[in-house]
């Protein structure tokens, strides 16, 4: 089914929209940084047609205005909560990746009757957590791996484990060929909006239903990581899968049915 693909205005700023149409509540996909809704592409190709799924670009983000001034993954979820009331849906349930799994449990505290369920794939709990080395984290300093692939197709082993370890052109087809790139300042004003946010304290609020997906293979989110928000969720779930930090897209067979499932299950 083909998305349908729109600009929402919020504040007056033009928000680039995907929408695929389908029976009953919405999933939400938050994105990785820097990355445009295309990114997730292979995943939505592979999850049950009948879930409606809407994505969005971060403002600064593939085509997506730059926002007046710099925002805060609070503010955010502000303005994925005005997207939703645009689009016309009370009640939705969420996924995020990455940077964007920040803002999903971000999104997730500030909505508790809003936000039905929770899926968070390769997160961690922000400026507290278990880092990554500093050779891993100073490649993400910029977002010229979605502009150059000789470039992505260099730090891909290193960056993203799993796949691209044996497979480093995959690179070229995921960022390049899935992705519209960030601008510089948008993707700065994303790293500004993570310096000091951490959901630790607050996690065991979050009472959402929701399930972690961890690869074990995954440079930038030791596995300690999913493991720790485990046992701080109050009703979550883990499920370590053998891929690195873009399984979402390079393992979606395995991981798009098995998120389905969990969207399926009833509530309580």
């Amino acid at each position: 089914m083909t998305d349908l693909v729109r600009d929402v205005r919020i504040r007056g700023r033009r928000i680039r929209v995907a929408v695929r149409p389908g029976d009953g509540r919405p999933l939400v996909l938050c994105n990785g940084i820097g990355a445009s809704l295309d990114l997730l592409q292979p995943f939505v190709d592979r999850l049950d047609p009948s879930i409606p799924v809407i994505r969005f670009d971060v403002p600064g983000v593939g085509g997506s205005e730059l926002p007046r001034l710099p925002y805060t993954f609070a503010s955010l979820a502000c303005t994925v909560g005005r997207i939703l009331d645009d689009l016309g849906h009370d009640e939705v349930d969420v996924l995020g990746i990455s940077w964007g799994g920040g803002l999903a449990q971000q999104f997730a505290l500030q909505n508790p009757r809003r936000c039905r369920r929770v899926v968070l794939v390769s997160t961690a709990t922000g400026s507290l957590m278990v880092p990554a080395h500093p050779r891993v984290l100073s490649k993400m300093a910029t977002p010229r791996r979605y502009r150059d692939p000789a470039y992505a197709a260099s730090i891909a082993a290193n960056l993203y484990g799993g796949r691209f370890r044996d497979e480093p052109a995959l690179a070229k087809e995921f960022l390049q060929g899935h992705s519209r790139p960030a601008s510089g300042r948008g993707y700065a004003l994303q790293l500004l909006a993570g310096v000091g946010w951490t959901s630790l304290p607050f996690l065991p609020m979050i009472r959402q239903p929701t399930l972690i997906l961890a690869g074990d293979d995954d440079p930038l989110i030791p596995i300690a990581n999913p493991k720790l928000m485990n046992r701080l969720l109050p009703h979550s779930s883990l499920h370590i899968y053998p891929e690195g930090h873009l399984g979402l897209v390079t393992h979606a067979h395995d991981l798009a049915p098995r998120v389905a499932g969990f969207l399926r299950q009833k509530d309580g």
